[in-house]
């Protein structure tokens, strides 16, 4: 698993060995950016589901101005990647935020991309509340992406106020990303 553009292109990210973390692919993440490119120079970004960083470090290599991860186990994972994206980009540190914590948990929102990767059995028991926990962290605007990542098939709820932009996937049993803007 790699950075697939911007400044640390190429970057390896270190993926935990345990803890169930199934990170968004190469080729899903290269997608969703392709598609969200104006969006994200300068945004507030907020990744839940953490898990490795993946999505708040690709947004901050393609120019990102801050962002923030949220994960139940945010480890040493995140850290550890955020530094070699730093360092990659010669930087001393990034403006990255790790937040241990549950990802459906309210928090500020205000965020103009929002990234939610959970654990995939998650979408058939507690679905409305990852989108709705996604989508009310975000910020108001027409600029304002949420991107919800499911495996491919996977019926996902749109809260009130939001609509489909873009479904990104391969199909079936792959991953896919959903991308809302507001209605």
């Amino acid at each position: 698993m790699r950075v697939t553009g911007g400044r640390a292109r190429g970057i390896q990210l270190r993926v935990p060995a345990k803890g169930g973390v199934r990170p968004a692919t190469d080729y899903i993440r290269e997608a969703v950016f392709s598609s969200l490119a104006a969006s994200v120079p300068d945004a507030d970004v907020l990744d839940l589901f953490a898990g490795t960083g993946a999505y708040a470090l690709e947004a901050l290599s393609r120019g990102a101005a801050r962002a923030t991860c949220v994960d139940l186990r945010a480890g040493s994972e995140i850290a550890a990647n955020a530094a070699a994206v730093a360092k990659s980009m010669g930087l001393a540190s990034l403006p990255l935020t790790v937040e241990t914590g549950d990802a459906l948990r309210s928090r500020a929102s205000g965020h103009d991309l929002v990234f939610a990767d959970p654990p995939w059995d998650l979408w058939e028991t507690r679905g409305a509340e990852v989108s709705a926990a996604a989508c009310a962290a975000a910020g108001e605007g027409a600029h304002v992406r949420v991107v919800l990542e499911a495996p491919g098939g996977q019926a996902v709820p749109v809260p009130e106020g939001w609509r489909l932009r873009k479904l990104i996937g391969k199909g079936r049993g792959q991953p896919s990303a959903h991308v809302l803007s507001r209605a």
